[in-house]
């Protein structure tokens, strides 16, 4: 379980190829507190820890990731969000969010607005069910208020210190990203969708 909260945007240094998977070898100080088998959420994914050093650690992603997430599409410089799973009894400050990416969404503008900044992501058209105004929702490892929504479309706000300290503001107009939404959003979606169908 994650918060959505960046620890560290961290940096790609290897990209290899194997049976079908892709092992990402990232470079992060918070490499120093990691264990094999820990898991780190990369750019919003759960991923576990396979080989680590002091100064970076890798993961693999096996194809149903690769095909579920926008992971294939990092290479050697990439900048990735980095989050250690959560620690119980640590201080909650974002919402819940599993690393289990819901969808890879598509970025149709990023503008700069009195002071922060706005991006509009484009979805699938039922992906709305999941979206409350002012609720929660994970972009890339984000956790993020929907500022505004519309059929196939939600926006983001980002305040500076989330922009400067995420990989946010590499995001341009095309880009694809990691999108998880809100776990309690889902749950009581489902259950109405259960009870529709009785």
């Amino acid at each position: 379980m994650f918060t959505g909260l960046v620890e560290e945007v961290g940096k790609v240094v290897q990209v290899r190829t194997g049976k079908g998977n892709r092992f990402l070898e990232i470079e992060a100080a918070i490499a120093k507190g990691l264990e094999i088998g820990d898991s780190v959420a990369l750019n919003g994914c759960c991923l576990t820890v396979t080989v680590k050093d002091k100064r970076s650690f890798t993961v693999e992603a096996v194809g149903a990731t690769l095909k579920q997430t926008n992971l294939a599409k990092l290479r050697s410089g990439s900048r990735v969000n980095l989050e250690r799973a959560l620690a119980l009894g640590d201080r909650f400050g974002g919402h819940l969010v599993q690393g289990h990416v819901d969808e890879v969404g598509t970025v149709r503008r990023v503008e700069r607005v009195s002071g922060s900044w706005k991006i509009s992501i484009r979805t699938q058209r039922q992906s709305g069910r999941f979206l409350v105004d002012k609720g929660s929702v994970c972009v890339e490892g984000v956790s993020l208020t929907v500022a505004s929504m519309r059929p196939g479309e939600f926006s983001v706000s980002i305040i500076p210190h989330t922009w400067e300290n995420t990989n946010l503001e590499d995001r341009r107009a095309g880009d694809r990203v990691n999108i998880e939404y809100d776990l309690i959003v889902k749950a009581v979606q489902r259950h109405l969708d259960t009870k529709a169908d009785l």
